[in-house]
């Protein structure tokens, strides 16, 4: 029985614009911070005495930081519905109807964060729904919603199966 034939409505609470850029913040310092120790580690120290070192720099780590990026977003948002990020701001991917997302869709959406990200939110900007989804969130039938915090928890009733 779903819950419209039950008639008990859900709720979804779509998450801000505001909210998911500071959970995506969180998240970028934490996975730059581990993702240059990692270049450096390989590549070693970088002179910088010259522009084209810089540039060189530059986009040797791109391709490899996107790549730690799309897999901490793949795994912690497939496993858990959150980064450490959304964790911290209450806030969790799900598919358009509040449920755990599928692999694909989190692979798709991560995909456009890891990559395509400017061109990803401002479409997603321009484009948007209701639903505030970046264009990748469309294409992988995601949301990131706000958890909501249960004001009166005396109130909580327990029942079984």
């Amino acid at each position: 029985m779903s819950n419209s034939d039950s008639g008990i409505s859900s709720k979804i609470i779509i998450a801000k614009w505001t909210d998911r850029f500071l959970a995506w913040l969180i998240d970028f310092i934490i996975v730059s911070i581990i993702s240059t120790s990692m270049i450096f580690a390989v590549f070693g120290t970088i002179n910088y005495e010259f522009e084209e070192d810089v540039f060189w720099a530059e986009s040797v780590q791109y391709i490899p930081t996107s790549i730690i990026f799309f897999a901490y977003w793949v795994i912690l948002e497939y496993k858990t519905g959150q980064t450490i990020g959304k964790k911290i701001l209450n806030l969790k991917v799900t598919d358009i109807y509040g449920n755990k997302p599928s692999l694909k869709g989190i692979m798709i959406s991560s995909f456009g964060k890891a990559f395509l990200l400017p061109f990803d939110v401002i479409l997603g900007w321009v484009l948007t729904n209701e639903k505030r989804q970046r264009i990748f969130n469309k294409l992988g039938d995601t949301l990131v919603v706000k958890i909501k915090i249960l004001e009166d928890e005396s109130n909580i009733r327990y029942t079984k199966d």
